[in-house]
């Protein structure tokens, strides 16, 4: 066996940048990996899903002069079954948030969120307002955030770079980057309930407990007052 040999089997001996480049694999998942990804790399369909004034600046990210087609998205799709990216773009209102989910629950996996602009990533100059979201993560699992306001078709075409890196990261060998491959069905994002304010369902438990405690009276409160 030469030098040059036994320094490829040798762990301690680093190898070489140039054999780096020329060996894509060293295991069967990660061949898989590997493969899947890169399926995956340029067909990411986003979805339709225009709020406010930052779906103005998603149009023109999907125009000739931005070329969004250079990632495989330059067709947006009119049906969630058909997409595995929603790009929430604009204010998010407590009565929209509810088909958003809706919506969401009905795309297949895998499926990434992506929150356009200030609104849609904390609620931007509407936060506390008694009729918006202080974010759509509050009820769905965002995967990136695109600051602005709006922000521009430059930023959300490095939201889709931030994306695709974050494809390219997952494994099929780690159950927790890829969980729509562990047994069993997922489970779908409940769909906040809309009355007087928007209730989310996770949180039902505290809403009940907090309404089973006993209402102070009079005498309990002047008690406590002079505790």
């Amino acid at each position: 066996m030469s030098d040059f040999l036994r320094e490829l089997h040798d762990p301690d001996i680093p190898v070489p940048e140039g054999i780096q480049s020329a060996v894509a694999v060293t295991r069967l998942d990660k061949l898989l990996s590997t493969v899947y990804n890169w399926g995956r790399h340029y067909s990411v369909w986003p979805m339709a899903f225009g709020l406010a004034c930052c779906a103005i600046e998603m149009i023109a990210a999907a125009s000739s002069r931005y070329d969004q087609a250079r990632f495989g998205m330059e067709v947006l799709r009119p049906s969630p079954r058909q997409a595995d990216l929603m790009i929430v773009s604009g204010t998010v209102t407590k009565k929209m948030v509810v088909p958003i989910v809706r919506l969401y629950n009905q795309m297949p996996e895998p499926k990434y969120v992506l929150a356009m602009g200030a609104c849609a990533s904390g609620g931007g100059p509407f936060k506390e307002g008694y009729n918006v979201v202080s974010g759509i993560d509050n009820f769905l699992p965002v995967d990136v955030y695109v600051p602005g306001c709006p922000p521009t078709p430059q930023a959300l075409l490095h939201g889709f770079i931030t994306l695709i890196k974050k494809l390219d990261s997952q494994s099929l060998g780690n159950r927790n980057s890829m969980p729509w491959y562990s047994r069993g069905p997922s489970d779908a994002v409940p769909v906040p309930i809309l009355g007087p304010d928007i209730i989310d369902p996770r949180q039902l438990h505290m809403i009940r407990r907090y309404a089973a405690q006993p209402e102070p009276t009079d005498e309990s409160a002047a008690v406590e007052a002079e505790a």
